[in-house]
């Protein structure tokens, strides 16, 4: 079986950053250059946004 990867461009540092056809929307990926947190938006077509930093709550 053959897997498609798509190559997409780090919203970062432009880098290029490979998916595969196994990538869902809404996962949580790291760019291997700038190792920043992205964030797949959509799958058709593969895009990609800095994931949003979740706040501590300190316990509460």
């Amino acid at each position: 079986m053959t897997t498609t990867v798509t190559v997409v461009e780090c919203v970062v540092c432009g880098a290029d950053v490979e998916l595969d056809g196994t990538t869902l929307q809404g996962e949580l990926i790291d760019c291997d250059d700038c190792g920043c947190e992205l964030e797949v938006a959509s799958v058709a077509p593969f895009t990609l946004r800095e994931a949003p930093q979740e706040a501590e709550d300190w316990g509460q």
